[in-house]
C-alpha cells in the first residue's frame, strides 16, 4: 500500500486557517514546488515535513495522510464556495463506507454493462453533446421539464443505491453524499429529503454525473464536471436558447429576471440553474450578456423558495418508518432498505448499525429497526 497526502483534509485546513500553499511552504521550510509535488502525489515528505505539516495544519497523522488501499471508500462532497467539507466529514463518510461493505452482500446482482461518459468535458458544446444523449436515453426532449422521477432509473443502471435520508436542515455540501466502494463496484448516494425540490433536482443530477464518470470521484476536476453536467442536464441549450431570445428584449434588469423566473418555475429548477446556463449559452455563442448582475439574481433566489421533497411526499411530517420505508423503495426504487432487511434476518443486526449507517438517531434506528425485522 503507498502513502500519500490527504489532499481535501489539506485543502480544507488550508481554508480554516487562511493559508495558501506559498505559506504553508514557508511555515514548513520547503519551496512551493515540493508542497505542490506532495498534493499531486508525485512526492512524499520526509519524516521531519510530515510533522511541520501535521503541526502547522492542526492535522493528526490520520487526518493528513491517506493510504492508497484499493478497499478504501471514495468519497465525495457536493463542493460549494460558503460551505466547508472539513477532515472530519470525510473521516465520518468514509466510516460509514466501511460499514456499508457487508451490506453489500444482501444487494441484488447489480448490472455489469453499464453507461459511462469516456471523455468528460466542461466545454460547452461538448457537454451539450453529453446532456443530449442522456436526455435521449431517458427519453427526454430537449425543452422538456426533467423530473427528479426521470433521474432514478439511471442510476440503478448504473450500479449506485439510492439512500433517501430526512437529514433535516444541513449545510449545502451536506445534502448529497457520494460514497463509492471500489472493489465492491457499487456506490452509495445519500440524498437529504429536507431539501427544496429545485436543489434536490440539481444534486440529484450532480450525482449521476459523479456515477457516469467513476475515475473522477473524489477529484475536484468530478465536481467541477458534476456541477456544469447537472446545469446542462436540467436546462439544455434549446432552453436556454429560447430564454436569452425573450430575455435580452427587456432592457431592465427587473424584467429580464422575470422572464428568467418564468422559466425556473416552469422547469422546476433554481433561478440561478436558469441564469447560468443562458450566460454559458450567450458566451459560447458570442452574444451580448443579459444586463443582469449575478448578485441580483441570488437576491431574488433567496427570496423565493419552493417546497421541500419530504413535506410533498410525507404530508403530514414526519412520516412513520414504514411509511418512509414504503416511499423510498417505490418512489426511488431502492433496494437499500431490503438488502438491511435480509441483513437484520440473516445477521441478527441490531439498531446501532442503522444508527451509523444513515446517521441518525438511536430512537429513529431503533424504529427503523423494528419496522425492518417484522
Amino acid at each position: 500500500m503507498e502513502k500519500a497526502l490527504n489532499f481535501n483534509a489539506i485543502q480544507s485546513a488550508l481554508t480554516a486557517q487562511g493559508m495558501n500553499q506559498k505559506q504553508l511552504a514557508e511555515a514548513v521550510g520547503t519551496s512551493s514546488q515540493s508542497v505542490t509535488n506532495w498534493l499531486k502525489g508525485k512526492d512524499f515528505p520526509r519524516p521531519a515535513a510530515l510533522l511541520k505539516l501535521a503541526t502547522t495544519l492542526s492535522l493528526t497523522f490520520e487526518q493528513l495522510v491517506q493510504v492508497n488501499d484499493p478497499g478504501r471508500p471514495v468519497v465525495a462532497y457536493r463542493k460549494k464556495a460558503n460551505a466547508k467539507t472539513t477532515a472530519v466529514h470525510f473521516a465520518k463518510a468514509e466510516s460509514i463506507g466501511m460499514l456499508l461493505k457487508p451490506l453489500v452482500a444482501y444487494l441484488p446482482e447489480i448490472q455489469a454493462l453499464r453507461t459511462l461518459i469516456t471523455s468528460p468535458s466542461t466545454d460547452y458544446d461538448k457537454l451539450q453533446i453529453v446532456v443530449s444523449q442522456t436526455r435521449n436515453r431517458l427519453g427526454i426532449g430537449p425543452q422538456a421539464v426533467l423530473g427528479y422521477e426521470n433521474l432514478i432509473g439511471e442510476f440503478k443502471d448504473c450500479g449506485a443505491v439510492l439512500v433517501p435520508v430526512l437529514w433535516g436542515a444541513k449545510g449545502n455540501h451536506e445534502n448529497a453524499l457520494h460514497i463509492r466502494l471500489p472493489q465492491e463496484d457499487v456506490t452509495f448516494i445519500f440524498l437529504n429529503l429536507d431539501t427544496r425540490l429545485e436543489d434536490f433536482k440539481f444534486w440529484m443530477a450532480h450525482e449521476l454525473a459523479h456515477v457516469l464518470t467513476p475515475d473522477l470521484s473524489g477529484s475536484n476536476a468530478g465536481e467541477d464536471f458534476a456541477d456544469a453536467f447537472a446545469g446542462a442536464l436540467l436546462y439544455p441549450k434549446a432552453c436556454a436558447e429560447s430564454a436569452y431570445r425573450e430575455a435580452v428584449r427587456h432592457t431592465k434588469p427587473e424584467s429580464a429576471i422575470k422572464v428568467l423566473m418564468g422559466q425556473a418555475d416552469a422547469h422546476m429548477i433554481s433561478l440561478n440553474t436558469v441564469y447560468q446556463q443562458v450566460r454559458h449559452y450567450a458566451a459560447s455563442s458570442g452574444m451580448t450578456p443579459l444586463p443582469i448582475q449575478e448578485t441580483a439574481i441570488h437576491a431574488v433566489r433567496n427570496s423565493r423558495r419552493g417546497p421541500l421533497v419530504s413535506e410533498a411526499l410525507f404530508d403530514p411530517m414526519p412520516p412513520s418508518p414504514q411509511r418512509y420505508i414504503a416511499a423510498c423503495e417505490n418512489t426511488f426504487q431502492t433496494d437499500f432498505f431490503h438488502a438491511l432487511k435480509r441483513m437484520i434476518v440473516a445477521n441478527g443486526t441490531g439498531a446501532a448499525y442503522i444508527q451509523q449507517v444513515l446517521d441518525t438517531s438511536l430512537q429513529d434506528a431503533v424504529a427503523f429497526h423494528e419496522a425492518l425485522r417484522h
